[in-house]
């Protein structure tokens, strides 16, 4: 399907945009919630800071149905195990796998299990997977430690895992690069993404591979990973036992794409770095004071690591800053770190709250 066409009859969702790109036959059944065709923003504030002629995008997946990229993968994940008969998924996650994975699997007529470290999941998450249906069960124990478990029960059971380690996550995930390069012609010079469990940076960089042997691109981007640094096992090439940070979609110390993930690194000529926290938290409300865009604090890690690295930056650069999920995931981040003005208890009388106001 053209990008003219499918503006022309409305969005189908991804994998009926890019069929021709994805491992689908017509035996496959389409689980879909029209995932896909997430907007590439202007970011002007960031730009600015950065000078230079250099122009900065985010790619907002947080608009995602169940407000994350996750979609992307889950669509053909659970589409793949519709038509191979399967009658329950499971999955570890640290909020975002489990909201998509139990939305995609009970729209598909399925169970699904997830697996959540207790009391490590930010409630906007747990919400999600609670209202769509999902099986939750909460471990003592990190986001490692349920991967290992859900990875072995599906090994074991009549159960299909839907982590990142299936296969047609990343071929779903890859179709955001192609949007990309559908919006601005070509392939950026630089993509800036979170890592956690790293299939994301490598689905992305599958997409661009793709789209330039086929000449649709004329360049491949420079991928340039981001950590917290609690939490940064690609980073330091360690395995982190005890991961930390507020960003709790990458809070995970032993990614399962860590060999894929470095062999883009080494095939983009890129970089894992880390940010801290605080650096988190200042993109974050960056984004939200001055762009207009709520999104969740582990996808701030992109635009942090961005101005962290802003002297390296080439005069007139395109760059894109992945925005993972949406801020409404993790409410108490928002409540806890901003600059808002609140006022509260004011009497309701029209004068005082003018004078309040400042008039």
């Amino acid at each position: 399907m053209s990008l003219n066409t499918k503006k022309k009859s409305g969005w189908p969702g991804l994998i009926e945009a890019y069929r021709d790109w994805l491992p689908v036959t017509e035996a496959t059944p389409i689980i879909t919630l029209q995932e896909g065709d997430t907007p590439l923003i202007p970011l002007n504030a960031i730009s600015s800071r950065i000078g230079n002629g250099v122009k900065v995008f985010a790619k907002y997946d947080g608009l995602n149905p169940t407000g994350s990229f996750k979609d992307r993968g889950m669509t053909m994940a659970i589409s793949k195990a519709k038509e191979n008969g399967c009658e329950a998924v499971i999955c570890a996650s640290t909020g975002n796998t489990s909201a998509s994975a139990a939305a995609y699997a009970r729209r598909a007529g399925m169970r699904a299990f997830v697996l959540i470290p207790d009391g490590y999941v930010a409630q906007g998450k747990l919400a999600q997977a609670l209202v769509y249906g999902a099986e939750v069960l909460a471990i003592k124990g990190n986001f490692d430690k349920a991967l290992e478990i859900v990875r072995e029960i599906a090994e074991r059971y009549p159960v299909t895992l839907v982590n990142s380690t299936n296969p047609f996550r990343l071929e779903g995930q890859k179709t955001a690069a192609f949007e990309i390069i559908e919006a601005l012609g070509n392939a950026p010079d630089w993509i800036c993404i979170p890592m956690g469990n790293a299939g994301n940076i490598s689905a992305y960089w599958m997409g661009f591979e793709a789209y330039f042997k086929a000449g649709i691109s004329k360049q491949l981007p420079k991928m340039l990973g981001f950590q917290a640094i609690g939490s940064a096992p690609l980073v330091l090439n360690t395995t982190v036992k005890e991961p930390k940070t507020i960003a709790t979609a990458i809070r995970i110390g032993n990614p399962v794409n860590r060999e894929k993930a470095l062999i883009v690194k080494e095939k983009s000529n890129g970089k894992f770095l880390s940010v801290t926290d605080q650096e988190i938290i200042n993109a974050y409300k960056l984004l939200g004071k001055e762009e207009g865009i709520f999104c969740e604090p582990a996808s701030a890690a992109s635009v942090a690591g961005l101005l962290k690295c802003k002297n390296e930056i080439k005069n007139e650069s395109t760059i894109v800053c992945i925005l993972t999920g949406n801020g409404l995931k993790d409410p108490d981040c928002a409540i806890n770190n901003n600059d808002a003005t609140f006022f509260n208890g004011l009497d309701p009388n029209i004068d005082k709250i003018a004078q309040t106001m400042g008039f």
